[in-house]
């Protein structure tokens, strides 16, 4: 039997999210809670296999290996596998500047997690 993992969302993750529905609610209300529940039932999937997602590819490239994803087209789910838990760690446009994005947000959660 596997494991199951609880599911935590870091603020930078939540932050991502709200953003995410609240630029989507400005053009198309009805979208937006789609969108929502979609990247939410996504990143609840990881709780249940948190290996299946792959290693962050721009990150794998700079020997960071630590950080996994989900896709949500056209959304990417940023997440992290401890020994209980799965931490959401960001949630971005997959059509946006993948690198510098990631390291900014990645970075920053590591910091204020040790505070």
């Amino acid at each position: 039997m596997s494991k199951i993992y609880k599911l935590e969302w870091t603020s930078n993750a939540k932050n991502d999210l709200l953003n995410i529905v609240a630029y989507i609610k400005k053009d198309t209300p009805g979208i937006a809670n789609e969108v929502y529940q979609k990247i939410r039932e996504k990143a609840h999937s990881s709780n249940f296999f948190p290996l299946r997602g792959r290693v962050v590819p721009e990150l794998q490239k700079e020997g960071i290996t630590l950080y996994r994803e989900l896709i949500a087209p056209p959304w990417r789910i940023i997440y992290k596998v401890g020994n209980e838990s799965v931490y959401i760690m960001a949630i971005f446009d997959s059509r946006q500047n993948v690198e510098d994005i990631l390291l900014q947000k990645l970075l920053k959660s590591q910091t204020s997690e040790h505070l």
